[in-house]
């Protein structure tokens, strides 16, 4: 069997029985999704690099301890090591995370099919981008990660669930309510949101 084609139970199982390469391979397939996660929250490299390697020995010692247990998706598992690390950190400095973007960061809107739009079509839907990040950012907090993890991430409700430690319940009301804001501040702000 290819080393691809493993599960990540059986790379767990094998690195519990001493064999490293397969820890390494578990690292690589989620490497960058828990990277790329944990920076979107800190918005710093060195801090986002120590969150990074701080998730994987809590992983290491969780699953040298024998207490992991398979319940599903090991990125479900890691993710939520890597969000608490994160909660954590912004605790210790008695602060609350705000998470800020740019148009090149997480862009919640680009991947919509426009097939060769004209010049003016091409600014008007450049407007409504930029105008609906700008609201995006004046989301709570956690209305605002829901929303990316959804979108940008393609996470189900299930995992963001998992991830944020709420219940599915929960996650689906963030999302709901941050749909619903972002109507108010539209129709509030007269900002039109079609072409």
């Amino acid at each position: 069997m290819s080393e691809r084609n493993r599960t990540d139970r059986e790379l767990i199982d094998g690195y519990r029985n001493g064999c490293l390469s397969d820890f390494e391979l578990l690292v690589g397939r989620y490497q960058d999704q828990i990277y790329n996660y944990v920076y979107s929250l800190v918005r710093d490299r060195q801090l986002c690099d120590d969150i990074f390697q701080d998730t994987f020995v809590k992983i290491i010692r969780v699953i040298k301890a024998g207490v992991y247990k398979d319940e599903g998706k090991f990125i479900q598992f890691a993710m939520r090591i890597a969000h608490n690390l994160v909660i954590d950190h912004f605790r210790k400095e008695n602060r609350i995370p705000v998470v800020e973007s740019s148009s090149e960061d997480y862009n919640y809107v680009d991947n919509a099919p426009i097939t060769d739009p004209s010049v003016e079509q091409g600014m008007i839907v450049d407007q409504i981008h930029s105008d609906l990040r700008k609201m995006i950012e004046m989301l709570p907090a956690e209305q605002r990660e829901v929303l990316r993890m959804r979108i940008y991430d393609d996470l189900s409700f299930k995992e963001i669930a998992d991830i944020t430690n709420v219940s599915i319940n929960t996650a689906l009301g963030r999302m709901r309510y941050a749909l619903i804001n972002l109507r108010k501040m539209a129709e509030t702000n007269h900002v039109s949101l079609s072409y």
